[in-house]
């Protein structure tokens, strides 16, 4: 019982920790401007379904240059990929 308990609070530390990823500590004021971020994204191969702005980072849904689909969060100073699924 107790693992089962541990488990499930581990689990949604994990969660909770990554919702909040920090991409970047810089001001906002540093950051692509999103249609420029787009741009040069798809301009890479991506195709992007859907585009968020969660706490520090640009993150998109979509499909890379495979066709296969993608989450994946960026810094938006420099466009580098932080995270991806």
């Amino acid at each position: 019982m107790k693992a089962i308990i541990l488990m499930a609070l581990f689990s949604g530390v994990s969660i909770s920790a990554f919702a909040k990823k920090n991409c970047t500590d810089a001001p906002k004021e540093k950051w692509m401007q999103e249609a420029y971020f787009k741009k040069k994204v798809e301009a890479e191969g991506y195709k992007i379904s859907k585009f968020k702005q969660p706490g520090s980072c640009y993150e998109i849904y979509g499909t890379d240059k495979d066709g296969k689909k993608v989450e994946i969060y960026f810094n938006p100073v420099d466009g580098s990929i932080v995270k991806q699924k």
